[in-house]
């Protein structure tokens, strides 16, 4: 991949995005759609963006039972996404099928942890052990079920390529030196993530945000 940014769109109006969209597109090597996004645009929203010619991460964090799942799977073949997330969490058997079920040229990645979540908000949910320790015991689960890679943030991503040299692994939360980290909590630079062995760099406020969005594409991409 030539460049590894996605932007992550998540827009109130279509035309909003499409405009974002457009301004960025040369410094961008894909764009991000999440949930905000596909609740208020659905199919229609995506097609829409797919249209400027760049690969879409489409960003639903499925999780269900397997059989839910494969069948959202097959739902979203005419959308034919670069990449889709499901949560890791769900088990062996629900990413098996979801994998099963993907399109050909789609690939399917597990998520972790959110990067908006620590230690002790893992802890409150039940989950003993570091975040590390629950990232990489997902990834392992998450490579063993026939996955394409995972979802983690930058500071666990180093460890997880390691023991997954071959995975693809998407790394969100990032932001550019002297930014603002918001409600991410596990952040790192989009280029310390990809030095450590990241292939999708998902970036949204940073540029979204930015006075003149694709200038702050532009700045982010140089320093890679």
């Amino acid at each position: 991949m030539s460049n590894p940014i996605y932007l992550a769109l998540d827009v109130p109006r279509l035309r909003d995005g499409v405009a974002l969209a457009e301004k960025v597109k040369a410094h961008v090597g894909g764009i991000k759609l999440g949930l905000e996004f596909f609740c208020a645009h659905g199919a229609h929203g995506v097609h829409m963006i797919g249209q400027l010619g760049l690969p879409i991460f489409l960003d639903l964090k499925l999780y269900d039972i397997p059989n839910t799942v494969a069948g959202a799977m097959h739902a979203i073949h005419s959308l034919e996404p670069a990449i889709i997330t499901i949560h890791a969490s769900g088990g062996r058997a629900m990413m098996e099928d979801a994998k099963a079920a993907a399109g050909e040229h789609t690939k399917v990645v597990g998520v972790t942890m959110l990067t908006s979540m620590d230690d002790r908000d893992l802890q409150r949910t039940g989950v003993q052990g570091s975040a590390h320790d629950h990232v990489m015991r997902l990834a392992e689960l998450a490579h063993e079920s026939g996955l394409d890679g995972i979802v983690c943030s930058g500071h666990e991503v180093k460890a997880v390529h390691s023991q997954w040299k071959d995975g693809y692994f998407v790394v969100p939360g990032l932001r550019p030196a002297g930014s603002a980290v918001g409600d991410q909590k596990r952040v790192v630079t989009p280029r310390q993530a990809r030095d450590d062995g990241a292939s999708v760099l998902v970036i949204g406020r940073p540029i979204s945000r930015a006075d003149d969005p694709a200038e702050a594409a532009r700045a982010i991409e140089a320093t890679l």
